[in-house]
């Protein structure tokens, strides 16, 4: 069993989601699935990891669509800042429970640095991929 004080059914949904990367070439990823339009990014990036990350209701309580998009605006500056390539991006699930959460996918954040700006975001989980552009879900709390 996963070392988690989330929901089983939570963590199960985050792996049903479609996380969505848009842009001139919009491709989706699905955990544990290798991806080889993420190579590709990643190839001309020039780099050998990514994660996908929102700054979208923070753990898990729904805000409202102003707030949300703050947040990811504000997710957008610090990522600019920072010099770290990203591109828009949505994660939804199938069942449209939920609504889908305005995203990045970062090119070039290690693991650690990605589990660090998951938490200052109060995220969950993450996405995030090393050179194979296998897309790992990494729980948070």
């Amino acid at each position: 069993m996963l070392d988690t004080i989330l929901d089983a059914a939570l963590v199960q949904a985050y792996r049903e989601t479609a996380y969505q990367v848009q842009g001139p070439a919009p491709f989706t990823l699905q955990v544990g699935q290798a991806s080889a339009a993420l190579a590709a990014a990643h190839h001309q990036h020039g780099v050998d990891c990514s994660a996908f990350i929102t700054a979208c209701n923070p753990f898990s309580r729904r805000l409202d669509d102003a707030a949300n998009a703050d947040r990811h605006a504000a997710l957008g500056r610090e990522l600019r800042q920072r010099g770290l390539p990203s591109q828009e991006g949505l994660g939804r699930h199938p069942s449209g429970d939920w609504p889908g959460e305005t995203s990045h996918l970062v090119l070039g954040l290690a693991r650690d640095e990605a589990c660090a700006l998951g938490r200052a975001l109060e995220q969950n989980a993450i996405l995030w991929a090393a050179a194979d552009a296998v897309p790992q879900l990494i729980l948070l709390r």
